[in-house]
């Protein structure tokens, strides 16, 4: 467990999965904004629960991390954050992909939770790089991380399909000056 002053990630185990499902039925509208869409299937329990599975799955392959983010007074989820798509080797780089209750923005939860979710890739993977990619109207998220330490790098264009439309995405990335 990973916190800072009001919130804490756990790598996410089975015994989340009616959590996240709520979390994800309550902002089906707000996350689809900017995920691709998904089948009936992931809005079930057993959905989430092939979710977590594989997540367990990735970290003890050294594959991806998924963590959930939990308020640490009422220890209720409220998001998601995931270092993704590991690259050892040469490369020693992740890709950062995150979520938050739609009621919990704009309170620096995510600020914070970008910042542990760093931390840990640098500090407990070794890891030289990290990337995250956002939607250049995202606002909220491209402050998330500027705050976090992430320099833009450039636009890719067209790169992921959200909503069934291929769409631009802002790439930020953050270097672990320890590894240099």
């Amino acid at each position: 467990m990973l916190n800072k002053p009001n919130i804490f990630i756990k790598l996410l185990e089975t015994s989340h999965a009616e959590d996240l499902l709520t979390l994800e039925l309550n902002n089906r509208s707000f996350f689809q904004l900017y995920t691709p869409l998904r089948d009936e299937k992931f809005y079930t329990l057993d959905g989430q629960l092939e979710r977590i599975k594989k997540s367990i799955l990735f970290a003890k392959e050294d594959a991806g991390y998924s963590f959930g983010i939990f308020l640490i007074e009422s220890k209720e989820l409220i998001g998601n954050v995931a270092l993704t798509e590991v690259v050892r080797s040469d490369l020693q780089s992740c890709w950062l992909g995150y979520c938050l209750d739609k009621q919990q923005n704009g309170k620096g939860y995510m600020t914070e939770t970008v910042k542990l979710a760093v931390n840990y890739a640098f500090k407990e993977l070794n890891l030289h790089r990290i990337e995250a990619g956002v939607m250049p109207h995202n606002i909220g998220s491209i402050k998330v991380l500027e705050k976090a330490g992430f320099h833009k790098e450039g636009i890719a264009k067209k790169n992921v399909r959200i909503n069934g439309k291929w769409e631009d995405h802002q790439t930020f990335a953050i270097i672990n000056m320890d590894t240099i």
